[in-house]
């Protein structure tokens, strides 16, 4: 069904949304989609800063330490 849209029908279709909702609408809406983006963006890179940061601490140095090794 979706396949069958060209050009023209994606035009009409941009066409009745802008009359129907005003330029004002639209563009407001665009900038609330650009900064869900933005914060989407933003969780992911904090979700792997974390994910880094759990691996570096896993992968830290387990050599005993002088008092370990003075026990065995």
């Amino acid at each position: 069904m979706l396949n069958n849209i060209g050009l023209p029908g994606l035009l009409l279709i941009a066409v009745v949304v802008l009359v129907l909702f005003g330029r004002g609408k639209i563009s407001s809406l665009m900038g609330e989609v650009g900064k869900g983006i933005t914060a989407f963006k933003k969780g992911v890179s904090d979700g792997s800063k974390e994910l880094e940061e759990e691996q570096a601490e896993a992968a830290r140095d387990i050599t005993p330490s002088e008092q370990e090794k003075d026990k065995v």
